[in-house]
């Protein structure tokens, strides 16, 4: 039987290869995501609701399907500050995966981080950990959390930093160094998210970042 999927975060670099690979996949016969403003995307699988993620109440009666992806995310120096970037990452997130619960969506599966926990002194890794075990407890059949470490692929924002790290870490795993921190592409986190979706049976698993490699694979 064909599914229909959920994304919130789809405009996002994991969110918009994530669309993609579902548009295109034999076993998802509708899409529909929530956004801020129109991706412009035309496709007869797709239907695209414009939301406030301030006001659930808004749309939540339309967070039905058979799964729900979370890719949503954003960093410090774009939110502004720890409460913005809290009400993104955490916010936003909890309020759609609890909306999705209460509709019967059956699966979820979550975009985290390495090194996610809520005990950290850390507050990007507190935050994606208080989420990790939020969900956890929602009334999901099945729930998985994907932790990938540096991600690789295009982005939408400029991030020096970020691509300077990028490099690093790219010639540190191709010297097999730091294995475990070696750079995932986006496209490699979509398919582990979707094959999490459709080939676990457990009613919760975290995924590490090298085991995303694995399930990603056909």
């Amino acid at each position: 039987m064909k599914r229909t999927a959920l994304i919130i975060g789809a405009t996002g670099m994991v969110g918009s290869e994530l669309l993609s690979q579902l548009l295109n996949h034999e076993h998802y016969e509708f899409v529909k995501i929530f956004v801020r403003r129109s991706t412009g995307i035309q496709h007869e699988k797709l239907k695209e609701f414009i939301v406030d993620f301030d006001h659930p109440e808004d749309w939540k009666i339309e967070m039905n399907a058979d799964v729900l992806f979370s890719t949503m995310g954003t960093t410090m120096k774009t939110a502004g500050s720890k409460e913005v970037q809290y009400k993104i990452d955490f916010t936003y997130q909890f309020n759609a995966a609890k909306a999705a619960a209460e509709n019967g969506v059956e699966s979820y599966v979550l975009v985290s981080a390495q090194g996610a926990n809520a005990q950290s002194k850390v507050f990007y890794s507190r935050m994606k950990g208080e989420l990790d075990d939020a969900v956890q407890k929602l009334p999901f059949k099945k729930a998985f959390v994907m932790r990938p470490s540096i991600l690789d692929g295009d982005r939408k924002e400029n991030r020096p930093m970020e691509q300077i790290a990028l490099k690093l870490m790219r010639k540190l795993a191709a010297w097999g160094l730091l294995r475990k921190y070696k750079p995932i592409h986006a496209k490699v986190v979509a398919a582990a998210m979707i094959n999490a979706d459709l080939r676990f049976t457990d009613k919760y698993a975290i995924v590490d970042h090298l085991d995303m490699f694995k399930l990603a694979e056909k």
